[in-house]
Formats: structure tokens, sequence, C-alpha cells
């Protein structure tokens, strides 16, 4: 056993050393970008690689074939990456790309790029007299790989403990829905913008738009693949809801990893607008409208239109400002669908397990554990947690007679950051409390009608809640109804409302 050690070691050894002489190091890479009057740099030139020290830097080029013709792309540095290695020319081997794609080692290897599917048949060299040395190799070879399997199986049976507790491996997360941008090159990813339970989502490029890639682990792959079924159900394409680009699975086993692509905000969510600034009477009209359209949207059924099948309806099981996504023009748009189930005519619903969501914003009913599983009980659900989030908005407005405070989540003030069951259970079921309003709102005729509608929204009697499509409808006409504030002023000119010219109370149904 020593003596198949030590040459193991050896040949490895020789083949390392091997390796590291056919590495070519890159500096600089022949730069091009199509898009540079969009992106504002230059058309093309030289780009200077820099990365980190033990990674490996390549060139590439991607480009078009439009029936012969072929329309370059970009052109220039590209990061550490296994598929680039030793290649000294860029080729594309791809068979029928929708965008070719090609990287190299070497300086300037991308100034020529060329497609050489992998079904081209290779000339082979003339047959060589075996060495001593590939005699010896090709014998002591399997002896190697056999006492390495060994102690691998040994240490396996002594470590056979699953690393990440009860994930069933056995059941495969099924194939990867079609989609029109899954698959094109190059998508990279850039920076890590948020991390939560179910893994991280990253901000990526994909030719020149950013997009982001939320990334779930194996053991989350429950959640990867509800999302996905949730986002390709017919007629979910809506102004206020995520847009979705693509599902991937990269790796494999327990390093899998699940991919789910869709459109990139760059201002973020609602919480980490409303952490570092302040929303005026006009601005917090437009969130609580455009994200009340989006929740009206999912909670509807919608017929079938222009090919797609009927929409389902969708209760979205974990609403929160978190999962409220901004614009640049501070729209809305609702995304994290991991929690999310449809309720079509004649089929179960799923998994429509009780006490899910984040605790914060359960309602009463979620707390007690005391839901009727039907349709209208989740509808009124998401209800009573766009009430809290109206509630943050209103917290953070500017147009009131008053200093606004540093921004607090629901229910911080009365039990904390990191609130457990038992502290919701108290305060919102059995004392029946929720988040304080201010008496300065009540100054402003905007938010004080605003306050009225979510104590509406989060009313103890879940039938009693206002439904998404009445909330919707009542913003809009007091934002239409009051004037903003000025910036100067902290006056409003304003026309009153009576309850009476508000949207009649209607079933959260």
């Amino acid at each position: 056993m020593s003596f198949s050690w030590l040459t193991c070691s050896l040949l490895l050894g020789t083949l390392c050393a091997g390796y590291s002489l056919g590495e070519a190091e890159t500096r600089e890479c022949v730069y091009y970008n199509d898009n540079w009057r969009t992106e504002r740099t230059n058309q093309s030139g030289f780009e200077r690689c820099e990365g980190e020290k033990d990674k490996r830097l390549h060139c590439y080029a991607s480009w078009l074939n439009s029936s012969g013709t072929i329309k370059l792309v970009k052109k220039g540095c590209w990061l550490d990456d296994f598929n680039c290695y030793d290649r000294q020319e860029c080729v594309s081997m791809e068979e029928n790309p929708q965008v070719f794609f090609c990287c190299c080692e070497g300086n300037y290897c991308n100034e020529r790029f060329t497609h050489l599917p992998d079904m081209i048949v290779k000339i082979r060299p003339p047959p060589r007299v075996p060495s001593m040395l590939n005699v010896l190799v090709y014998s002591l070879l399997p002896l190697c790989v056999l006492s390495l399997a060994l102690i691998l199986a040994l240490w396996m049976y002594r470590h056979r403990k699953p690393p990440y507790g009860h994930v069933d491996l056995s059941e495969d997360p099924g194939p990867t829905p079609p989609s029109p941008m899954v698959g094109l090159k190059p998508l990279q990813l850039l920076e890590v913008k948020a991390r939560g339970r179910f893994g991280c989502v990253w901000k990526a490029q994909l030719m020149s738009e950013y997009v982001a890639v939320k990334i779930f682990p194996v053991q989350d792959k429950q959640s990867w693949q509800n999302e996905r079924d949730i986002f390709l159900s017919p007629g979910m394409r809506h102004e206020n809801v995520l847009r979705y680009i693509g599902a991937e699975k990269h790796g494999t086993s327990l390093e899998m990893e699940l991919w789910l692509i869709t459109e990139f905000h760059e201002r973020g969510s609602l919480t980490d607008h409303l952490k570092g600034n302040t929303v005026t009477w006009s601005e917090l009209c437009l969130i609580a409208e455009t994200m009340s359209r989006g929740l009206a949207y999912l909670h509807e059924d919608v017929p079938s239109h222009k090919g797609e099948g009927p929409k389902p309806t969708i209760a979205h099981r974990d609403f929160k400002s978190k999962n409220v996504l901004l614009r640049d023009d501070l729209t809305a748009v609702i995304g994290d669908f991991g929690l999310a189930v449809r309720f079509e005519p004649g089929k179960p619903p799923g998994d429509t397990h009780g006490q899910v969501g984040t605790r914060r914003y359960m309602a009463p009913e979620v707390l007690e554990g005391a839901i009727n599983f039907q349709r209208d009980s989740f509808l009124r659900i998401d209800m009573y947690a766009m009430g809290l989030v109206l509630w943050e908005l209103v917290s953070r407005c500017s147009d009131v007679d008053g200093t606004v405070g540093e921004y607090m989540l629901p229910f911080e003030e009365e039990i904390g950051q990191h609130p457990s069951l038992e502290d919701l259970q108290d305060v919102v079921v059995h004392k029946k409390m929720r988040p304080v309003f201010k008496d300065c709102w009540f100054k402003h005729p905007g938010l004080s009608q605003m306050c009225e509608t979510i104590e509406e929204c989060w009313d103890h009697d879940a039938e009693a809640r206002l439904s998404a499509g009445c909330v919707e409808e009542r913003i809009g006409q007091i934002s239409r109804t009051i004037s903003s504030t000025t910036s100067d002023s902290p006056v409003c000119i304003v026309t009153s409302l009576t309850n009476e010219d508000l949207p009649p109370k209607e079933s959260s149904t």
C-alpha cells in the first residue's frame, strides 16, 4: 500500500507540473462593445485584465450569426472559468446556440474567433510506440485508483451523517422549463445584493442587461420549484409583478445550486428604501397604489387571453416590505413566490400548511393556528400583511407636521427586532394590538384617510378586511382628491373626503 501511495504521488506531481507549464498568462485582451453608446464606453481597443491573485484570467468574444452574417457583440476580459483553461484559440463548441460565445487564455487570443461544433471529426495522429513511462502509468494507475476508492469508502462510512440534515436527494428537481433566455452567455455574477433563509440574490450581467440571480441550495429545491411554477402560471406578466427570465440548475448532488433569474431593480426592496429615505405624500400614494394593484392582480382570476390559459388566483403568503421591489420611478413590483399557492378550479391548491411566512407579518388567525383552508382565507391573510406594509410607508412620510422617526418594522417598538411566536401571539391575538398611529398623521387629511384604510386591512375579523382591489381603488381616489404638500410648507391644500366618498367596503374575495 505504501508503494502505491508513493507512486501515485509521483505521478500526480508529474501531471501537475505538466499542467502548470501549459497555462498561458493573460494580461490584455482585445476589447469591443457593440452597445458602447448606451453603456458610454469605448467601442474598441484593448482591455487590461485584473482579478484576484489566485484566479486565472481569460479573454472572450460573443457574436450573433444571422443567416451567415456575423455581428460582433462583445470582446474583453473574462474571469476565472474552468471552461476556458488551456484554450489558446477562441473557439465556440456549441452546436447551435442563440448567442455564440468563446473564451481562451493568452494575450489578445480573442482577436480571432470561430465556431467548431463538437461533432467535427478530429484527425487522429499516427499511433506511437508506447514508452516505458506510459507502460508504468497504465500499469500502476488502476492500483492507485482502487486504493483511493477504498480509503474514500472507509472515510464516508465513518462520516455517514448527512451534512444538510434530512434531504431527499433521490427526487430530482425535474427538468428546467423552457425559457427564451436560459443558456444565453455571457451571464456573469457580479455582487451579492441580499441574503435570506433561501440563499442569496446576486446582481448579474446578461449581455448588456443587469439581472437578478436568486441562488437556492439543494435543500431548498421545493421553494425554487414552487417559485418557478408560480412564475410559469398563465397570465403572470403584469407591470407590478416581478418579470421572470429563466431557471437553471448548476452542479450535481449535494453541490447542486438552483438558479432563478429575474429582472433587476437597483433600488432594492421597499424595506431598503424606507431605511435610508423618507417619502413624500405623492411618492407614498404611488408606491401604495402600484403595490396594491400588483397584489390585486395576483388575487384575481383572469380568463384566457391571447392564447394563454386562464390565470389562477394566487395567494402570496409571505407579503412584506422586503418582498416589494421598487423601480427607479418608485413604482412597486411584487416578488418572492417561494411560499405562494395557486387556486385553480377543480384542482387541489397544493401545500397549504398554516403557519408559513414571516412571523412578524402573520395574521391573528395564522398565529392562532385557526385558519379555514379556503381560497378567501389565504387572500385575507395577505391583506392583513398589506395593512402592516402600508403602516411602514405612512411612518416614513415627510409631509407631516412634526419630525419623522427612524424606520421601524411593524411591532418593533412593542416587542423588539426578534420577537418569538409567543410574543406575537400575546400582542396580536390576545391583546389585539396593532402598530401605533401618531397624532400628527391625523392632521394630514390624506394620511388620516390612509390610516382608516389600514385599520380595515388589519381588522381582527378576517372577513371584515378590505380586498386588494378595494385598497387600490381607495388609494387612487384619496391621492386624486388630496393635494400634496409643497416642499416649503407643511400646510396642505385639501378637498375634504368623507367616508361616503370612499369606495364601498367589500369582502376580500
